[in-house]
C-alpha cells in the first residue's frame, strides 16, 4: 500500500536559549553582546510552547512527518521544541538532526523526524560549508532511510540573507544556489540517478531569482527537470508565487522565500517517491496572522525586538506531501 509523508518546513525566527546559558560558546557570547538580555528561561519556554502549539496542528492535527527548521541556536533548544510537541501528540516522538554551523549569528539548520518512518543512518548526514568571504550557515543534507529502505537525500537550507540591500548581498546565495546544485549532483554519482532528493528552506530569495534558477537549477516547469540531463529542481513554489501573500514580510511587501524544490525522481507521476505538488501550501493558521490590511506572520520577537508572548515566528510555515510506492 502507498504511503503520505507529511513534510514542512519553518523558520523559527531567533529561537535562542536563555540569555545566560551554559550551553554557549564564550565567542558567541562576545559576539551577541546584549542582544539577548532579558531573554529569560521563561521566555524562551514560553516561545517554545507557542512554536509547538502550531507545529501539533500540522498534518491535521497528527503533526509532521519530517520537519526542518532554522534560526534555532542549539540542540538543547530543539530537545525542548521536540518534547513539547510531543506532549501534545500522542504516541508521536521525534528525533533531531542539527547542525551546528559556523553562522556568525549562533543559529543552525535542523530535522525533527519521525524515527517510526524514517533513519538516518551514521555517515549519512553531512553539513555542506557555503563560503564566498566568510563562512555562513552550513546546508544540512541528510541520506533518509525510508520504510521501504529507499535512499532520500533532504537539504535543509537558509541561505544568507538581504541584510546591506537585495543586489549587493546577492553573490552569497548565488554561492549558496551553487553549492546546493553541487551536492545534488554529487548524490546522483554517488547513490544512482534514481535517488530522490528534495531541498527545502528559507532561501532568502524568491522562486524567480537568479540564485534560484541560474545556481540551484530549479524551474517552473517539470518537464524541464524530468527530461533535462544536468540535474535540475522543480521548484513547488511557483504557483504561490503568482500569489499576493507570502511566507515573509518586509515593509508590509509579501516575499515568498521558504520553498520546496524536488528533483526528477520526485517530479514523475510515476515515481516511487513522488511529490503531490496539489498538496503544497503556506499554512497560515488563523492565530498566526496579523490583523489587519497585511496580513503577515505574527512574530514573538526578542532579540532586541519587542515581545509578544501571544506571537510565534516571522515567517509563516510550510507543508506539503509525498507519496511512497513500492
Amino acid at each position: 500500500m502507498p504511503t503520505t509523508y507529511y513534510l514542512a518546513w519553518w523558520n523559527l525566527e531567533n529561537l535562542f536559549d536563555e540569555e545566560n546559558s551554559p550551553r554557549r560558546t564564550e565567542k558567541l557570547t562576545r559576539t551577541l553582546g546584549d542582544d539577548l538580555a532579558g531573554w529569560t528561561p521563561q521566555l524562551r519556554d514560553r516561545k517554545i510552547s507557542q512554536l509547538a502549539s502550531v507545529i501539533a496542528q500540522m498534518n491535521g492535527g497528527a503533526g509532521p512527518d519530517l520537519l526542518g527548521v532554522c534560526e534555532v541556536e542549539n540542540r538543547f533548544v530543539l530537545e525542548l521544541l521536540a518534547a513539547a510537541v510531543a506532549d501534545r501528540l500522542d504516541g508521536r516522538r521525534y528525533e533531531i538532526v542539527h547542525a551546528d554551523t559556523d553562522d556568525a549569528r549562533g543559529i543552525d539548520v535542523a530535522f525533527l523526524y519521525d524515527p517510526a518512518l524514517f533513519t538516518a543512518p551514521a555517515g549519512q548526514v553531512f553539513f555542506h560549508v557555503v563560503m564566498r568571504r566568510n563562512a555562513t550557515r552550513e546546508i544540512v543534507q541528510v541520506n533518509f532511510q525510508t520504510r521501504t529502505g529507499r535512499t532520500w537525500a533532504v537539504f535543509g537550507n537558509h541561505w544568507p540573507s538581504r541584510s546591506g540591500g537585495q543586489f549587493e548581498s546577492a553573490g552569497y546565495r548565488a554561492i549558496a544556489g551553487e553549492t546546493l546544485a553541487y551536492f545534488h549532483q554529487r548524490v546522483r554519482e554517488e547513490h544512482g540517478e534514481d535517488t530522490p532528493a528534495l531541498a527545502m528552506g528559507d532561501f532568502n530569495d524568491e522562486p524567480f531569482d537568479t540564485s534560484l534558477v541560474a545556481h540551484a537549477l530549479s524551474t517552473r516547469q517539470p518537464a524541464r527537470v524530468i527530461n533535462a540531463d544536468t540535474p535540475r529542481f522543480w521548484n513547488l513554489m511557483w504557483p504561490a508565487a503568482g500569489a499576493p501573500e507570502g511566507t515573509f514580510y518586509f515593509q508590509n511587501e509579501p516575499n515568498l522565500l521558504d520553498q520546496f524544490l524536488v528533483n526528477a525522481n520526485m517530479a514523475h507521476p510515476t515515481s516511487p517517491l513522488r511529490a503531490n505538488p496539489d498538496s503544497v501550501q503556506i499554512l497560515r493558521f488563523p492565530e498566526l496572522v496579523h490583523t489587519g490590511d497585511y496580513p503577515r506572520p505574527r512574530p514573538f520577537g526578542g532579540m532586541g525586538a519587542t515581545v509578544d508572548e501571544t506571537g510565534y515566528s516571522d515567517h509563516f510555515p510550510i507543508g506539503m506531501t509525498v507519496t511512497e510506492t513500492g
